[in-house]
């Protein structure tokens, strides 16, 4: 089914709702594909602009992001088949290649991302755990907005329920339910704003950002998970795989916290005093003269060349201050030289 009447009784509200964005021929282009894409777009583009103040180069930055979304729609695929409940996958091994059905756990796309991007960032000699602060960052805005795609799809909903709030459709079968998908949607977003001035303002090492994401994002999605209905169960076991991976997670992440509590080794922005004792500074003259959007957008050619290139331009700008100086002096000097002949005369 791709269309549903989707109302919120207790606001008053609804919806009529078509999964389907529009066709070309017989190939259908769905709402869900096209959320998730809005969602990488913006957690990209949040990456690049992140790149300056986090001492991080573009260009490498991009090859593991490029990476690690092959690696998270692998994982996020294999993390379904793993633990779907059904022989479907053992009786057409070849269903498993069709992600336009869905099928995707988040948590594996997390993980095959992280996998694929970390391995690339290491073989780019790239900062891992300073990128490993913005993926975590660009993580909260591609998970907060993808959870719309599946408000469209009707979907990840949960348990009855008699708040004002509650969703009813008919994949609900007209009972209110728990708007799950709206819940990730809020704690997603709330988490990015405060984890955001945080990398600013307060972060005292490299991955702190991240290991402080792994927390809020596990503890959300534990609790939340608790209401849904269609989750993925660990088999044999009574168990919802979402919440056993996001307790540990969250303990583990806690764990590495309070370990790392003293560290101070930080590469871009966080708490002065931290960035004062690091040395680090964002006086650049490869940037000299440059506005903050030409800045962001010659970040994407290649570094180096943008670094000669505007290096030469702000010798440029020294050598004519330079010689506007000396042509002063000298006609300070001819005046000067006039004023004693006339006198001696």
């Amino acid at each position: 089914m791709s269309e549903y009447n989707v109302s919120f009784p207790g606001l008053g509200w609804s919806f009529h709702l078509n999964s389907t964005a529009f066709s070309i021929g017989s190939f259908e282009v769905k709402w869900y594909g096209i959320i998730i894409g809005i969602g990488f777009l913006l957690a990209f583009v949040y990456g690049m602009v992140s790149c300056k103040k986090m001492k991080i180069n573009q260009g490498k930055l991009l090859d593991a992001i490029i990476i690690g979304l092959i690696g998270g729609i692998i994982g996020a695929r294999l993390y379904y088949v793993l633990f779907f409940d059904g022989d479907k996958y053992l009786k057409d091994p070849i269903s498993i290649f069709y992600i336009h059905e869905g099928g995707l756990g988040i948590y594996g796309g997390i993980i095959g991302g992280l996998l694929a991007g970390g391995i690339t960032a290491k073989i780019k000699k790239l900062n891992v755990l300073a990128a490993l602060d913005v993926a975590g960052l660009g993580f909260l805005i591609g998970q907060g907005i993808g959870r719309w795609g599946n408000f469209v799809n009707q979907e990840a909903f949960g348990s009855e329920t008699s708040l004002p709030w509650g969703m009813a459709s008919e994949n609900t079968h007209g009972v209110a339910v728990h708007p799950c998908f709206f819940y990730e949607f809020l704690w997603c977003a709330l988490g990015f704003v405060l984890l955001h001035i945080f990398t600013r303002k307060f972060r005292r090492y490299d991955g702190q950002t991240f290991l402080l994401y792994v927390m809020w994002y596990g503890t959300g999605r534990f609790f939340i998970e608790a209401l849904r209905t269609d989750s993925l169960m660990v088999p044999y076991l009574n168990i919802k795989v979402s919440q056993l991976v996001a307790a540990v997670t969250v303990l583990a992440a806690l764990a590495l916290l309070i370990i790392f509590r003293k560290r101070t080794k930080l590469s871009g922005c966080g708490a002065a005093s931290v960035m004062e004792l690091n040395q680090i500074t964002y006086e650049d003259p490869a940037e000299y003269g440059l506005t903050r959007w030409q800045r962001f957008w010659k970040g994407f050619k290649d570094p180096d060349k943008i670094k000669k290139e505007n290096s030469k331009n702000y010798v440029d700008q020294k050598e004519e201050l330079k010689n506007e100086s000396s042509g002063l002096d000298r006609l300070e000097s001819s005046e000067d030289e006039k004023q004693n002949k006339g006198g001696n005369a």
